[in-house]
């Protein structure tokens, strides 16, 4: 698997996590949605590049032109509910593209919650015979997440591409992706890849738990 750690080079995208990570703006939930919206157009721009182009002629109001657009018929895949802005900012990219999403969420297995679990519940999604697969999730922690959906998403057709985008990665979830999915022809591109997750799964240094800060907390 190809992955592509947009933080190593110098943009506007690291701002963005900035504001995403600091305990003394993430709390106003709207900048932090906005955050995640703002971070999803630079990925989502970043994976046109390797996406399948050809030229084609069409006609101006004065003479015919020449154009190189994208081929790939795109789904954007979302796990939700964290997964809502962030497939939003995909689509105002990708803006003819199919939609999927997936009910997956984590749970503790055990009373001193280290031991986690992925329960995925609804899926729903067009046929991805052939298609570009997208599938967004804000969070990667330890990839468990990620696969599942897309194990759930495949019983609706055999994606020709799958690639994976999300804000903030575990080094863990990401070697664990690369076990599950070896190949070049998959790729991953994460906004930054943080070191570790604690004894809760939680990736450190991370940013909490976004779905909180995007909605509030849940019970």
């Amino acid at each position: 698997m190809k992955v592509i750690n947009l933080s190593e080079n110098s943009s506007i995208l690291n701002t963005f996590l900035t504001e995403l990570r600091d305990v003394n703006i993430q709390n106003d939930r709207m900048r932090f949605r906005q955050n995640i919206v703002r971070i999803g157009h630079v990925e989502a721009y970043e994976i046109s590049k390797f996406l399948s182009y050809s030229n084609k002629i069409i006609q101006t109001p004065l003479d015919k032109c020449m154009v190189n657009t994208c081929d790939d018929d795109v789904v954007v895949g979302t796990v939700f509910r964290a997964g809502l802005p962030l497939h939003q900012s995909f689509l105002d990219i990708f803006d003819g593209a199919g939609n999927a999403f997936v009910s997956a969420y984590r749970y503790y297995k055990d009373r001193e919650m280290n031991e986690v679990g992925i329960k995925v519940e609804y899926c729903a999604s067009p046929s991805l015979d052939g298609k570009t697969l997208i599938l967004v999730d804000p969070m990667l922690a330890t990839g468990g997440s990620m696969e599942l959906a897309f194990e759930a998403l495949k019983t609706k057709g055999t994606p020709r591409r799958l690639v994976m985008a999300c804000v903030i990665a575990a080094q863990s979830g990401v070697d664990y992706l690369q076990k599950i999915f070896p190949s070049d022809d998959f790729v991953l591109v994460c906004g930054a890849i943080d070191p570790i997750l604690n004894d809760h799964k939680y990736i450190v240094p991370g940013l909490g738990d976004a779905g909180d800060l995007m909605y509030g907390e849940k019970i």
